[in-house]
């Protein structure tokens, strides 16, 4: 099996574009989205349209459950940064009826079974949680002590756990559980402003991943930004590739 693995997207529709055309082609049998689907690049209805036209499985992050509470009518106690509050609230105002419904029915996490190409057991179980199987806002990076996943995989009933939340690519074959993050397909924090993303391949008890750093139309999202009058700040993120607040 051949999937594509996701996440960290934040509302970047031109990067989604750019991945979809870089991979013209080749055909996935699957779709992993690890959540923070919305928030910060503006075009959220857009990005979850895609997500919904191409079957994507997809989790919630926590960007995308502060988006659903203000969507609820509650206040929002954290982000307390005016600069980043209003990256929440625009991207309330701004989706649709369609979009609300189906950033409401995401999960908080999946177990996806893979049977086996002949059909046998067990099958291959793959984990997809946003932060970590213990903790959705837990932050695991390329250098998180292996100490940390070896507790993790102590509690793992996948052979394969696919995370995001980290914006942190890496791929870690620990206590004989593959953990995989694709950094973000919309917000890099390394100061590549190319985004990322990985292909996961199974076969059989194999199983290789390859990350992918894909440039795209930077411009078009600092436009947008600038067309709703959102802080520069966040133009300038974009154009470095940077966290900046």
């Amino acid at each position: 099996m051949n999937i594509l693995l996701l996440s960290d997207i934040h509302g970047n529709y031109p990067a989604l574009v750019a991945i979809e055309a870089f991979f013209a082609g080749h055909s996935f049998d699957m779709i992993l989205n690890g959540g923070d689907s919305v928030v910060y690049a503006p075009f959220p209805t857009e990005t979850l349209r895609w997500l919904e036209r191409h079957q994507a499985l997809s989790i919630l992050g926590n960007t995308d459950k502060k988006v659903i509470r203000l969507l609820q009518g509650k206040e929002l106690r954290k982000p307390r940064n005016k600069e980043k509050l209003v990256m929440y609230t625009s991207t309330a105002d701004q989706l649709d009826k369609r979009g609300r419904k189906y950033l409401q029915s995401l999960p908080l996490s999946r177990e996806i079974s893979l049977p086996r190409g002949d059909g046998s057991l067990p099958e291959q179980m793959i984990g997809l949680h946003h932060g970590s199987p213990a903790e959705p806002h837990e932050f695991l990076f390329a250098d998180t002590p292996v100490e940390r996943f070896v507790e993790l995989a102590a509690n793992c009933d996948s052979r394969i756990i696919v995370t995001g939340h980290s914006h942190s690519p890496y791929h870690k074959q620990i206590a004989g559980i593959h953990f995989i993050n694709p950094g973000s397909a919309g917000r890099m924090f390394d100061g590549d402003p190319r985004v990322s993303c990985a292909v996961l391949r199974i076969a059989g008890d194999d199983v290789t991943v390859e990350h992918f750093r894909i440039a795209y139309d930077i411009e078009a999202v600092t436009r947008a930004l600038a067309d709703r009058r959102l802080p520069e700040i966040y133009i300038r993120m974009y154009r470095e590739g940077r966290k900046l607040n």
